[in-house]
């Protein structure tokens, strides 16, 4: 297992963010991590990333507890988008590459890799606020995955992009796993979901209600992944 998440809780004030969490991913699975609003996903994966720290519980990378160093062998593209409005598209990405320990010369070549590769040469010397939403998050997916990590985190990576985009977007998730890469996925699509996890954790408030292989979850009830979710989450 690349990741063991052990009886992990957070509390914000006299909220429960995460109440005794615990699951498995498997290295070079496509993990889909599911539930409504609130149910303590996005907090799950800060302290994945050591964003906020956890109150209790542990997190094992590679079978160890997880280190700063840890961090660099993982992407993270967040909910929130997190780039800075004002700063040169080029400039802010290679700034944020040289952050996850890609030397100026190295990181500079991949982003323009990644530039040609989405066709967005001529982004590089624009302002992120010129971009449009589904602009960002392109751009915001290339700092999660240009230092080849072995970890991807992406949450909510659909938001804002059109179909085609989305589409693309899809490829590259695939084209991650072909690698060799594991990717958790949080999404609110369960289309994207199904089409891409070959395993998946429902939280609902901040506990793990299900979690297994979704081509089994799916067989042994017969039903959809959109029914599975549904049946055991409160809305």
């Amino acid at each position: 297992m690349i990741l063991t998440i052990d009886n992990i809780s957070k509390r914000y004030g006299t909220r429960k963010a995460l109440d005794g969490v615990s699951f498995a991913i498997e290295e070079g699975s496509i993990f889909g991590l599911l539930g409504p609003n609130g149910a303590g996903k996005t907090t799950l994966l800060r302290i994945l990333n050591g964003i906020v720290p956890a109150d209790s519980g542990t997190i094992l990378f590679d079978g160890k507890p997880i280190a700063p160093n840890d961090i660099r062998q993982m992407g993270y593209l967040p909910e929130e988008r997190g780039l800075y409005r004002k700063m040169k598209v080029g400039e802010q990405l290679l700034y944020l590459t040289q952050l996850k320990g890609l030397k100026k010369q190295e990181a500079e070549k991949r982003l323009k890799w990644w530039f040609e590769h989405f066709d967005i040469a001529d982004w590089w010397n624009r302002k992120v606020g010129e971009l449009s939403k589904g602009m960002q998050q392109k751009v915001q997916y290339i700092t999660a995955v240009v230092h080849e990590p072995r970890l991807v985190i992406l949450d909510e990576p659909f938001s804002g992009l059109d179909p085609v985009n989305a589409l693309l977007l899809k490829k590259e998730i695939m084209q991650l796993h072909e690698k060799g890469a594991t990717v958790i996925l949080s999404s609110h699509s369960m289309e994207c979901v199904e089409e891409l996890c070959d395993h998946i954790a429902l939280l609902d408030h901040a506990k793990v209600v299900l979690t297994g292989d979704l081509e089994q979850l799916k067989r042994e009830s017969g039903k959809s992944l959109n029914d599975i979710f549904l049946e055991n989450v409160t809305i």
